[in-house]
Formats: C-alpha cells, structure tokens, sequence
C-alpha cells in the first residue's frame, strides 16, 4: 500500500481511444491541482493495454471500412465524434479525425509503451503515440513509425525497432489485457488509485480527485 506522502495510478487505456486521450488530459489537470496542494506528494501514473479493437489485423483496416462496421457509416461517425470534437477542445486537444486513413491494431503500440515503461517513464510516450494519431493521422499500427515517434521522445529508435521486430512483451501485453477484461473493465480509460479506488470514464478534475481523497483516505490523506 503506497505512503500518505505517495500515490499510484494505474490507467487502464488505448492509444486509438479519444476518450482515453481527453480523460489523460482531466488526470494531467487532477493531478496538477493535488500537485499545487501537496507539492511533496510523490505521483507515480502507470500504463495498462487494453484493445478495442484486438480482432483488427497486425496491418490494421481502412479507417472508412472500420467506421461502416463499428458506426455504419461516415455519417453516423461524424456525428458522435462532434461531441467528442466539443470535448477534446474543453480539454486543449484540436482532434483531426479527417486525417486518419487506416485503423491500426495497437498490440504493437502497446508493447513500446510496455517496453518504455520498464526501463522508465513512458508518459511522454504515450502522450506522443495519441498526438500522432489523433493530431497528426501517423500510422501507429507501422512498426517503423512506432520506432521514429519513440525516438521522437528520446528511446533509441535502433533498439524501439529491435524490440518491435521481436516478440518482446507480446505475452505479457496480452495478458495484461486478458486481466483487465477479467477483472471487470469494459471500458476504457480506467483509473486505478493506490489499487483501491476505481474510476471508469473520462470523469472531470474533481471527480478524480474525490477517488484520490477516497483511495487514500485510511493514509489519513484528506483530499
């Protein structure tokens, strides 16, 4: 169990989910406002794989062949993704949906971000793998593209693709995924505080604020 002076988040995320990019934004903004009221708080954010879309293939689809299976058209899209549009920029994210050609399998994704985060902070990686794809239309389902954006945040393109070419974590991102399933989450983000309290959705600032206060309350952390 983490110290009153610590706290563990474990999220619960795909990087193809605008919802999971909008709700990093809200814990960036919960997280920054504990931040100001306990400066010596010591804040560890970990990341877990889920995929919505696991049956994709390794090369992934047409983005507009995905939209007629999930949203039966460009039409009905176009109209939830308004909302989620009006959303993103509450939150500072001018989404391009427009830009996005191909629907990418994120197994991949998710073993670089597993792969960063075990030799250390892989928070500027997955921030770069959702501005790439919801910004940006980069295909995050390419191997060789998944290498150059984690050298864009500083890995050493030659081992990300090393490792991507290998079947490293494969059984490990897949297993954690079959446990999230297991254990209840259906849907993503998905926050985990102090591996108490559980927050499903992109909940805003203080609502994630309250699950942190409860989360640590028995540390007599008042939030």
């Amino acid at each position: 169990m983490p110290s009153s002076t610590s706290l563990v988040v474990d999220v619960v995320s795909d990087i193809v989910c605008p919802w999971c990019f909008i709700g990093k934004r809200k814990l960036e903004r919960a997280l920054a406002e504990l931040g100001r009221a306990e400066p010596s708080l010591d804040v560890e954010v970990r990341w877990h794989p889920f995929q919505l879309n696991p049956d994709l293939p390794a090369d992934g689809i047409p983005r507009a062949s995905h939209l007629e299976r999930k949203f039966g058209g460009a039409a009905r899209a176009a109209e939830i993704y308004a909302r989620v549009t009006r959303v993103g920029e509450a939150v500072g994210i001018p989404f391009r949906f427009d830009l996005i050609e191909r629907q990418p399998n994120t197994s991949d994704a998710h073993r670089l971000i597993a792969w960063a985060q075990r030799q250390g902070d892989a928070a500027a990686l997955v921030e770069r793998l959702f501005g790439a794809y919801f910004l940006e239309g980069r295909r995050v389902g390419e191997r060789d593209e998944l290498a150059r954006l984690a050298a864009e945040c500083g890995w050493p393109e030659r081992d990300a693709r090393a490792m991507l070419a290998s079947d490293e974590l494969r059984d490990e991102v897949e297993k954690a995924s079959q446990e999230a399933l297991d254990a209840g989450v259906q849907g993503v983000p998905f926050f985990i505080f102090n591996g108490r309290t559980a927050v499903s959705g992109a909940h805003d600032p203080a609502t994630l604020l309250d699950a942190i206060a409860a989360a640590r309350g028995d540390a007599g952390s008042a939030g």
